[in-house]
């Protein structure tokens, strides 16, 4: 009986999950990136989300480098300038992916068209 009220949560919870797909108005223009029609217009946000998904991941790589560059360098100062060397390569690297998904970012938006008022 235990497992019996946590199946049916499951299955309820599944069923009012898929519920908003028998909503659906035009089957013929489903895809997000469509250019024909009003379509769905999904790709701006995942165009936000994409970029702050990258500068996110960018400042834990960033901040994990630093702080591994200055442990380094209070254990070996006489090694200052090959760490900083492998430093400044690793961030200029690790910048780069913001860069590319800013830059994938810019040709996405300027690529699809833009949202078309709703017609009352």
């Amino acid at each position: 009986m235990k497992r019996f009220y946590p199946a049916v949560f499951i299955g309820i919870v599944v069923l009012l999950a898929a519920s908003p797909v028998y909503a659906q108005t035009d089957a013929t223009n489903w895809w997000p990136f469509s250019t024909e029609g009003t379509g769905s217009h999904w790709h701006y946000i995942s165009i936000g989300f994409a970029m702050a998904f990258a500068a996110a991941i960018c400042g834990l790589a960033q901040g994990r480098a630093v702080s591994a560059a200055c442990e380094s360098l209070a254990r070996n100062p006489g090694a200052a300038a090959s760490i900083r060397f492998a430093l400044l390569l690793g961030l200029v690297l690790i910048e780069s992916l913001v860069l590319y998904t800013l830059l994938i970012a810019f040709m996405l938006y300027f690529k699809l068209p833009a949202i078309p008022p709703t017609p009352f």
